[in-house]
């Protein structure tokens, strides 16, 4: 298996845990009954809040970094390049994710202009190539 397809799949586990962080924190804040209902509402606050926010900001870049893995293979463009954004893009949104959730509010945002540049470097390969 590729660098790339490596990575994705670890960009998969990471918005999983995720998802599964953000719904242990809101459980923590409000309990399983309002959870369970249909929360009508809700808006999670405090870790529980930023937990979400951070799922929901994977969960928008994560197709994006999915087409540009499924383009790099699909073409036969893997390169030390597409590997290094790959690469790039999973460790800074697994950093992103703690900072976030910790709430560092500066280096969040330095940290997803990293993930950022990973995704930058693999389009440019595609773009290159």
């Amino acid at each position: 298996m590729t660098v790339e397809l490596t990575m994705l799949f670890w960009a998969v586990v990471l918005t999983f845990v995720q998802m599964l962080v953000a719904v242990q924190l809101s459980t923590m804040q409000v309990g399983l009954p309002t959870l369970a209902g249909n929360r009508d509402g809700f808006a999670p606050e405090g870790m529980a809040g930023r937990a979400t926010r951070a799922h929901r900001n994977m969960l928008e870049n994560l197709p994006l970094f999915a087409a540009l893995v499924l383009v790099v293979q699909l073409g036969g463009l893997n390169n030390e390049l597409t590997a290094l954004g790959a690469q790039v893009f999973v460790i800074a949104r697994l950093v992103y994710a703690v900072i976030y959730v910790i709430g560092v509010p500066w280096i969040r945002t330095a940290t997803w202009f990293v993930s950022v540049i990973g995704l930058a470097m693999m389009a440019w390969a595609v773009w290159a190539g």
